[in-house]
């Protein structure tokens, strides 16, 4: 790969699994927009006392009881369009008290394939988040990998698993 690009994958690839790996995955991190949550103001707004990390778990399982993920594309105008349209698998949604995680599966199919995968967006009743995604592994600026299920085929089922941490959720709330 000749020029700039040649030149930053030769970078990246040499530091790959050196410790400066970490420090330019963060500096990437700021630089590109990653996950963001919505939200969570408005599920936690009824709750009088201190949300604690059982509180805020139930809260949000009762919230994603029926979550859906949504992929986008987007035309040479960024205008978006919908590529799929994926609902929660029923009995995947599950709370990991040790590890303070809420973790789901969503299912759906591939209805659009005249673009890339570019944005995703997944929704709860209340809370909700989104960020880049990407079927390529290993591309800088995406925090959601496509499951190997995303085919890009029109048709195709495609599958993600995705998990909340409830006790990074805790850390974001004002105190």
């Amino acid at each position: 790969m000749p020029g700039f690009l040649g030149g930053w994958f030769q970078f990246y690839s040499y530091f790959n699994f050196t410790p400066v790996n970490s420090a330019i995955s963060h500096l990437l991190k700021l630089f590109f927009k990653m996950r963001q949550e919505q939200g969570l103001d408005a599920l936690i707004d009824q709750q009088s006392a201190r949300v604690s990390a059982k509180v805020l778990s139930r809260l949000l399982l009762d919230d994603l009881a029926n979550v859906s993920c949504k992929i986008f594309g987007k035309t040479a105008d960024e205008v978006p369009v919908l590529l799929a349209d994926l609902a929660i698998i029923p009995g995947s949604l599950r709370y990991e008290m040790f590890d303070q995680r809420i973790d789901f599966t969503v299912l759906g199919e591939i209805t659009n394939v005249e673009y890339f995968p570019l944005t995703y967006r997944v929704e709860g009743k209340k809370y909700s988040f989104h960020g880049r995604c990407s079927t390529i592994p290993k591309v800088c600026g995406v925090d959601l990998y496509l499951s190997k299920t995303y085919t890009e085929k029109l048709g195709d089922k495609a599958r993600q698993h995705f998990s909340v941490s409830v006790k990074k959720l805790l850390k974001l709330m004002p105190r």
